[in-house]
């Protein structure tokens, strides 16, 4: 692995988390990971992910979309939203139907 690229480890313990977390207006969905580390835009991320449920850590590829440095205004969570790359359609198709209806309605959001 170059030094350009970067894993980290993320587990969702609940619904609630993921649900905040999840971000399914980029095209082929994401997650916002809380992290102080620097990343660039379009940098790319390996996540080993755990969905509520599971134990199991999916390995999971994306590029960086937007950052949310430590230290800004408000009380965002310093971290990262990692978009995910085409072939993970099927984590998103599992992640929407964990998540139902709840995408629908008003959530609190870690992210944009």
């Amino acid at each position: 692995m170059s030094s350009s690229n970067k894993a980290l480890s993320l587990s969702f313990d609940n619904l609630d988390t993921l649900l905040s977390a999840y971000m399914p207006f980029l095209e082929y969905g994401g997650v916002f990971v809380p992290t102080r580390d620097r990343f660039e835009l379009g940098q790319r991320v390996f996540l080993l992910l755990s969905l509520p449920g599971s134990n199991d850590l999916m390995p999971v590829s994306g590029r960086v979309a937007w950052v949310s440095p430590a230290g800004m205004s408000g009380r965002r969570l310093p971290g990262i939203g990692v978009h995910f790359d085409p072939g993970e359609s099927g984590l998103c198709a599992t992640i929407e139907a964990l998540l139902g209806e709840r995408l629908a309605e008003p959530h609190m959001s870690y992210t944009l």
